[in-house]
């Protein structure tokens, strides 16, 4: 397992230095969720892309997540993936951005529509989960296999991708004894199935009024 020193972007840098891809010859047009998202049940959202293959050219980092990766209540152009779309631009990376985050989503609603959204070739998947099951107070055990269930499929159907898991941290009102264990299976996982650990997506932000909306959370 590898924890992300510089951030995402310098993930992705150094991974066109070392060959994985995409240095020079100007940025790609970010992808947004309205190409691949689907709702919980993993059905295809009304104005859903045609196909997946709309998204195949170029370097792809695909962004899967809940509404901190969709950018719940933000202009879409503000969500997080497509301000990392712009700084890859800013360093002359050829990667394509696509957001397919999910609002209100678990992890078992990711896990049920991983088929459809991996269908495209993807040279990063960053995979922010598990928040909505902590907040639903959901069991620690229960979330686990299914995250590592979502990792395995993605290296069965994408062995080349490599892979980013997000840490995510549960609210303290549940407990330390919950808490403790949400945050230690996110660098069990990385290690288990050999991803990158990105530092809490929220560090810095979380519980600071000014940089959240209204409801606190985001």
């Amino acid at each position: 397992m590898r924890v992300v020193k510089g951030g995402l972007v310098g993930l992705l840098f150094a991974l066109a230095c070392s060959g994985g891809g995409g240095g020079g010859g100007g940025g790609a047009a970010a992808g947004t969720a309205r190409d691949v998202a689907t709702d919980s049940a993993g059905r295809k959202t009304p104005g859903a892309g045609e196909s997946p293959a709309s998204m195949a050219s170029g370097r792809v980092v695909l962004f899967l997540g809940t509404s901190l990766t969709a950018g719940l209540g933000l202009d879409p152009d503000s969500a997080y993936p497509m301000l990392v779309q712009r700084k890859l631009d800013a360093k002359g990376l050829s990667y394509r951005v696509v957001n397919a985050g999910v609002s209100g989503e678990t992890s078992a609603g990711l896990l049920r529509r991983l088929d459809w959204v991996l269908q495209q070739p993807v040279a990063v998947i960053v995979v922010e989960t598990g928040a909505n099951d902590g907040l639903r107070g959901l069991p620690v055990a229960a979330t686990r296999t299914t995250i590592s269930q979502i990792l395995a499929r993605i290296h069965r159907d994408r062995p080349e991708a490599r892979v980013v898991l997000a840490q995510m941290e549960a609210p303290p009102n549940l407990g330390p004894t919950y808490t403790k264990a949400f945050h230690a299976m996110f660098p069990a996982l990385a290690a288990e199935h050999g991803a990158v650990l990105m530092p809490f997506l929220l560090a810095r932000v979380a519980g600071r009024p000014a940089l959240n909306q209204a409801d606190g959370i985001h």
